[in-house]
């Protein structure tokens, strides 16, 4: 469903389906996403994390480099990340990926959106969202690419518009097992910029569901910046 349709089907949603907590479905007010419960169990990371790809730690007095970070280099300036993936938020993650629960983009968006508070984002004139590709065949099997639908809301709120400048060249299969220089070995060469598009001298900020490690958010900023553009910093929902 694209965020159109959904802005015009949203009235007749709010008739015939009260307002229901997005992971529990326990009743609540109309205008809110969570119950008080399920809203406390959202981790928020906030600092004391790495500056370059959030993660959170315990016991450290301000925002540092990880050792990760400080012995690797990325190509993007920093990767931004609202929340923790852990429970609320993994569950709802999940769902609109594997479950199809469209609706729940606009939620997860509105999390996300938090993340131009960032200082790290903050004040920034980005001239383009640009979401981390999905392969074709990866595509076909969902049927969406959950960081264009997430973009494409971000996009209604921020005014920022939303530019496909990448596309997947080459199936990768799932990296879940694989740690960060597996990911980068079976991510080389595994995007490309499309036909036509132009990224010069434009700072892009890429946009995608989870940072993991940043290989991926990395293999693409690199294309970004092989091809032109001025800066790349990245913006997820979640850290996991």
């Amino acid at each position: 469903m694209s965020v159109v349709t959904e802005k015009i089907l949203e009235p007749l949603r709010s008739l015939f389906f009260p307002s229901h907590c997005a992971h529990c479905a326990r009743g609540v007010e109309e205008g809110r996403d969570w119950c008080e419960d399920c809203a406390a169990g959202i981790e928020r990371v906030k600092p004391p994390r790495c500056e370059t790809c959030s993660q959170p730690y315990d016991g450290v007095t301000a925002d540092f480099l990880c050792p990760n970070c400080r012995g690797d280099r990325f190509s993007f300036l920093c990767a931004v990340t609202v929340a923790r993936s852990h429970r609320t938020v993994r569950d709802v993650l999940h769902r609109l990926k594997y479950n199809r629960e469209m609706w729940l983009a606009r939620v997860l968006a509105e999390i996300q959106r938090e993340g131009f508070a960032d200082p790290r984002l903050e004040g920034i004139e980005f001239d383009a969202l640009v979401p981390v590709p999905l392969h074709p065949r990866r595509l076909r099997e969902r049927g969406f690419n959950q960081a264009t639908i997430l973009a494409e809301h971000l996009a209604r709120t921020t005014k920022i518009p939303v530019r496909e400048f990448l596309r997947r060249t080459r199936y990768t299969g799932t990296q879940t097992r694989l740690g960060r220089k597996g990911r980068r070995q079976n991510l080389r060469d595994a995007f490309s910029l499309r036909q036509d598009a132009d990224v010069t001298d434009l700072n892009l900020l890429l946009v995608d569901d989870v940072l993991t490690t940043g290989s991926t958010l990395d293999a693409c900023a690199a294309i970004l910046l092989e091809n032109g553009a001025c800066s790349v910093r990245a913006l997820t929902v979640a850290r996991g």
